[in-house]
């Protein structure tokens, strides 16, 4: 029998795995969104997405679906935002599938960690989970080297640590909801944790 926390994950990977809104696979044009991206998104995110200020996530190398989810829920108002409402407001649809493709195509960049002194609380966080809490290990979804899975599980190596930080500490206190599990791992973690786990993540390369 599956334990809770491994039963949630199979659940929300077969719910992943489907998303409606991206069931078809349209043709998506790169050049159309690299174009999209420059007017749009590049302040924030860079031309690249390998953007520098830690307050915007780096899109390069993320999974195609897994952006077009989130410009979505951005969108729609399921992911609360007020500046991405703002900026998917003047998206179509096309527009998201092209943006979410261009950056998709991008290389990210290493980063390394900014506070090293995390890196072995981390790893442990990520590797093994916590027993005395039912964490699960992050790399169970996000893969060893934190490459996540396509359509699943998004990319979360060379990731701004601030950025996970703050994002994790959002799907504990409900702020953001618009993935449940995510909400039950993130509950399981005190700030020391989210921090280390955060910066381990950002060390991924």
């Amino acid at each position: 029998m599956r334990s809770a926390p491994v039963a949630a994950f199979v659940a929300a990977a077969l719910w992943l795995a489907t998303p409606a809104a991206y069931a078809d696979q349209p043709k998506v044009d790169i050049a159309a969104g690299k174009q999209k991206a420059e007017t749009v998104c590049a302040a924030c995110h860079g031309v690249d997405g390998n953007s520098v200020a830690s307050t915007y996530p780096r899109l390069a190398g993320q999974h195609e679906q897994y952006l077009y989810k989130q410009l979505t829920e951005f969108k729609t108002g399921k992911r609360n935002n007020p500046v991405m409402l703002g900026m998917t407001a003047t998206l179509s649809d096309a527009d998201m599938r092209n943006v979410a493709a261009y950056y998709a195509s991008q290389q990210p960049k290493a980063l390394g960690a900014s506070d090293k002194a995390q890196i072995e609380a981390g790893k442990k966080i990520y590797r093994g989970g916590l027993a005395k809490t039912g964490l699960p290990a992050c790399m169970a979804c996000h893969g060893p080297a934190g490459t996540g899975i396509p359509v699943q599980y998004p990319r979360v190596a060379s990731q701004h640590g601030a950025y996970i930080e703050a994002q994790l500490k959002a799907f504990r206190s409900g702020e953001r909801k618009n993935n449940s599990v995510m909400t039950e791992v993130a509950k399981k973690m005190s700030d020391d944790e989210i921090k280390a786990v955060s910066q381990y993540m950002q060390a991924l390369n």
